[in-house]
């Protein structure tokens, strides 16, 4: 078990923008050798959209990316003619493969904070896809065969008990409230890399929410 803080996560972004990122693995400028993925996963990023806020168009290739929305709206649009609101809830892909540009923004009167994942395809190319699942259930895990991985969300209340998947690799993040996973207490922004995982469990000590990348 490999624990990572939120606040040892890097600081990236634009604040006279009104974005603000903190990054999870080496990104951008901050290049890390020792961190560059666990898994399939090669970016967890939680970003923070000020009203009026966003990233204009720029492109992405040969990367599965993953969006969780934590509170407010955001607004994508894609160069494959999507354009779609992403709301609490609901379960994000885009699938970049040989090319794809995309613009995200918050378009609302309201703050924005998302939890936005990269995961490294199996097989580099192919064609630019999109999904989105609208108010995703706890025992629908959401697959993401390219990268080799599942999404599992789970939401806990204070003493409930939840299974981690049995699994070479499991990225587990805490999007908000505490847990338990044995001994070790995790809170809003952290996150776990498990290996060979197997009978483990997190523990809801508050109202949790927490996103599990099972890999293989």
């Amino acid at each position: 078990m490999d624990v990572r803080r939120a606040d040892e996560r890097y600081q990236g972004g634009d604040r006279a923008a009104g974005i603000e990122s903190w990054h999870a693995f080496s990104f951008g400028p901050h290049y890390d050798p020792d961190n560059l993925r666990f898994g399939a996963v090669i970016a967890c990023n939680e970003e923070r959209l000020a009203p009026g806020a966003g990233f204009d168009e720029h492109p992405h290739s040969h990367t599965e990316i993953v969006t969780w929305v934590v509170e407010g709206e955001l607004t994508h649009r894609d160069s494959t003619g999507h354009e779609t609101r992403v709301r609490p809830g609901d379960v994000q892909r885009l699938s970049s493969a040989s090319g794809v540009r995309h613009v995200e923004r918050n378009d609302t009167g309201a703050p924005l904070t998302f939890v936005q994942m990269w995961l490294a395809p199996l097989d580099p190319g192919g064609t630019p896809s999109y999904e989105i699942v609208h108010g995703i259930a706890d025992s629908t895990p959401y697959a993401v065969p390219e990268a080799g991985a599942m999404l599992h969300v789970r939401r806990l209340t204070p003493g409930e008990r939840t299974a981690i998947p049995d699994a070479p690799h499991v990225y587990l993040h805490v999007v908000r409230g505490a847990l338990h996973l044995n001994t070790t207490s995790l809170g809003p922004g952290d996150a776990a890399r498990l290996t060979a995982t197997k009978d483990l469990e997190a523990v809801g000590v508050t109202e949790t929410e927490l996103l599990m990348w099972e890999m293989t």
